[in-house]
């Protein structure tokens, strides 16, 4: 009867330091992600500048002229 409450009190113990280790790498996850997520923002925040950059700059350029259309044979001399 004692061995058995041994054994119970061992498992109690097991599942609070699993418990408390859960709880601690949890913890830092949360860290990471905050970490993590203020990242993302910054480089969203700088693709958004870049971004800017460039269409700022393919205002300045002057447009693109119309493409030269192909010279095409005359019909009469084509059939020459």
């Amino acid at each position: 009867m004692i061995s058995e409450f041994q054994e119970l009190s061992d498992k109690i113990d097991k599942l609070a330091a699993l418990t408390q280790s859960l709880r601690s790498e949890n913890y830092l996850l949360r860290q990471a992600n905050a970490l993590l997520s203020a990242e993302n923002v910054d480089f969203k925040n700088r693709l958004l500048a870049a971004q800017q950059r460039v269409e700022a700059l393919l205002e300045q350029l002057e447009p693109p002229a119309p493409p030269a259309e192909p010279v095409q044979p005359d019909d009469a001399e084509a059939t020459r």
